[in-house]
């Protein structure tokens, strides 16, 4: 816990004073008892004296006014606080590979539930887009709140031949800064943060196999992204011994976990691996909780105030109830 006003807890020296006097004042006043009062007499007299309970009064009210001091200074802590403002990009790869069986019933099929999943959970302040790719890249959906719309281009994803993972990226760049754009020009207090969310399950071939660092390369475009500080996580989908059909052969088409590692490190990003549709849903509901939450430092000193305020309350209350003047 830290404190916004931390001087008030000056106050708490007050509050040590007034224990310190009322301690005084109770051995003060036993000594004159002792002093002045034939014992003898005041046990026949008054042979059941007030208890401990007789101290009531003062200790709810010295710790009523701890609490307030408290709350005055404005106590602070750590909470998870959903985002009003931020844009995602969705980016999904749509490449014949994703036709794979290693993943049921087919990796496009396993990502499709995956991602409308992603969609429904995150909080709605969220901006999501999508875009697909394979030989090219396509903005599906520009970014929107509008869940539906994300669900219904995810259901109509197909498939198509290469991967052009680069322009993909780029593509999702575009996208953001388009949307920024239109932000700031609505006149709000400025473009919200930004993420992408890169799920592929093979190696680039577009613009070649070896071709990452070219201009429209993959590795290129993670930096552009990392510059214009737009991180790109990144999920590599599928196992290492899928395999496709192509013209009656099978072809294998492993998951490529070097180079999405490599575009999430360059971009700022983070990288997870996923071999099934629970695992994807697992890094999504992961991502989702990143991006959709944020930890602020929240003013705690409403429950203080309340309860310094209930003490009080309760403190007069015995005092009044138990008949007599507090020392």
């Amino acid at each position: 816990m830290t404190f916004a006003h931390p001087w008030w807890l000056l106050g708490l020296l007050v509050v040590a004073a007034l224990v310190a006097g009322y301690v005084w004042l109770l051995r003060r006043r036993r000594r004159d008892v002792v002093k002045f009062t034939n014992l003898e007499l005041l046990d026949s007299v008054a042979p059941k004296r007030p208890g401990w309970y007789r101290h009531l009064p003062a200790a709810a009210m010295i710790l009523a006014l701890t609490v307030l001091v408290i709350a005055v200074a404005g106590p602070q802590a750590d909470a998870r606080v959903a985002r009003n403002r931020a844009t995602v990009v969705l980016v999904i790869d749509v490449s014949l590979s994703m036709q794979a069986t290693d993943v049921a019933p087919n990796r496009l099929a396993a990502a499709q539930a995956a991602a409308k999943s992603f969609a429904d959970q995150l909080t709605p302040g969220i901006n999501l887009g999508l875009v697909s790719f394979s030989g090219t890249a396509a903005v599906l959906v520009s970014p929107t709140t509008d869940r539906t719309a994300v669900s219904q281009a995810v259901d109509g994803l197909k498939l198509s031949e290469s991967t052009a993972t680069g322009e993909a990226i780029f593509a999702a760049l575009q996208s953001i800064d388009s949307f920024s754009r239109t932000v700031a020009a609505s006149g709000a207090e400025g473009p919200p943060p930004a993420r992408i969310v890169l799920m592929s399950d093979g190696k680039q071939t577009v613009p070649g196999p070896d071709g990452e660092n070219e201009p429209r390369g993959s590795f290129t475009a993670a930096r552009q992204a990392a510059a214009a500080e737009i991180p790109v996580s990144t999920i590599s989908f599928g196992t290492e011994y899928g395999t496709i059909d192509i013209e009656g052969g099978r072809t294998r088409v492993a998951v490529d976990d070097a180079s999405m590692q490599e575009i999430a490190a360059l971009s700022g990003g983070q990288f997870f691996t996923a071999a099934s549709e629970a695992e994807l849903r697992q890094v999504y509901s992961e991502l989702g909780e990143q991006i959709g939450y944020e930890t602020r430092r929240v003013d705690t000193s409403r429950p203080w105030l309340m309860g310094g305020a209930l003490l009080l309350v309760l403190g007069l209350g015995a005092g009044i109830a138990m008949g007599r003047r507090l020392p």
